[in-house]
């Protein structure tokens, strides 16, 4: 009876120790007397008892690192504080347990001696705009270094970059004055472009009153030309008239020269008129004025 009991206990233990469950995302590496066996995938795994060892249980999940904050000095002798976080993945289980002795202690090293090497050779002006380059040259870096561990850095980031107190307060006064001048610039350009558009308002308010004076001008030249027109021509038919009207009654010569100078008289009275004479009549306007008295004198005596 205790010989069946203790059979069975033993059975029990051998299965124990015998039948593994592999979870998914993880691996077993397993030995075989102190030497590597197999990489045992997710499921059910039997390995022999007391001959087969789970050496190690490899997560193939990508995983965080967070490097600890690192002093760095840049190419300009500024001390700064650089903090990285990495994002790395097992990509052969074997090698990251055999091929070094802590695989995260490694990449913390080899981060910490990249990060100083490669912002070693920049400026703080150009640690604070180059990240992307930053991380891409780490990852080249880590690609080199870590393929021989199994491992594989997908990502890296440079989560923090702090300079010393007082950089970073001359940083704080060379951003305000960058502010204050484009601030300048910017109300110096409103201003322009408003002095701008009120001279060319100006310009085209002057153009167009220029433009009406002159259209005002030609239309008053227009009328006044037109009115003139007209009143020669009023005056030509009325003299017309007169010209009938004395020749049907048979004038002498200096009764028609009589009318000739009222008529002239009539036309010259308007204020837009203008009477140009010839120089041969001024000679036989001087005894005009006898004629018409003479002509005066006949037309009583034939009235009486």
């Amino acid at each position: 009876m205790w010989f069946l009991i203790a059979l069975l206990v033993i059975i029990i233990v051998i299965a124990v120790k015998s039948i593994k469950v592999v979870r998914q995302s993880e691996v077993y590496i397993i030995e075989r007397l102190g030497k590597f066996h197999k990489v045992a995938d997710a499921g059910l795994t039997i390995i022999i008892p007391f001959v087969d060892h789970v050496r190690s249980v490899v997560s193939l999940k990508q995983q965080t690192m967070d490097i600890p904050p690192q002093s760095v000095i840049t190419k300009d002798n500024v001390t700064i504080s650089v903090d990285t976080v990495l994002f790395y993945q097992i990509t052969d289980p074997a090698k990251a347990v055999y091929e070094i002795q802590s695989l995260k202690k490694g990449i913390e090293y080899l981060s910490v001696t990249a990060i100083r090497d490669i912002i070693g050779e920049m400026d703080l002006d150009e640690t604070f705009s180059s990240r992307d380059v930053i991380n891409t040259k780490l990852r080249t870096v880590f690609d080199d270094a870590t393929d021989k561990w199994g491992c594989k850095i997908n990502r890296v980031e440079i989560k923090d970059i702090t300079p010393p107190p007082d950089i970073r307060d001359a940083m704080e006064k060379q951003m305000n004055a960058e502010r204050n001048k484009r601030a300048l610039i910017l109300e110096s350009e409103a201003q322009k472009q408003a002095d701008i558009t009120i001279a060319e308002g100006k310009k085209a308010a002057a153009i167009l009153e220029a433009d009406a004076d002159k259209e005002a001008k030609i239309r008053r030249a227009t009328g006044e030309a037109q009115a003139i027109k007209a009143v020669a021509e009023a005056k030509a038919s009325e003299i017309a008239m007169v010209y009938e009207a004395i020749k049907s009654a048979d004038p002498d010569e200096k009764l028609v020269q009589i009318k000739s100078l009222e008529a002239l008289e009539e036309i010259a009275r308007g204020d837009a008129n203008k009477i140009f004479i010839p120089f041969e009549a001024t000679g036989a306007l001087s005894s005009l004025g006898a004629a018409k008295e003479v002509f005066t004198d006949k037309v009583k005596d034939k009235n009486n």
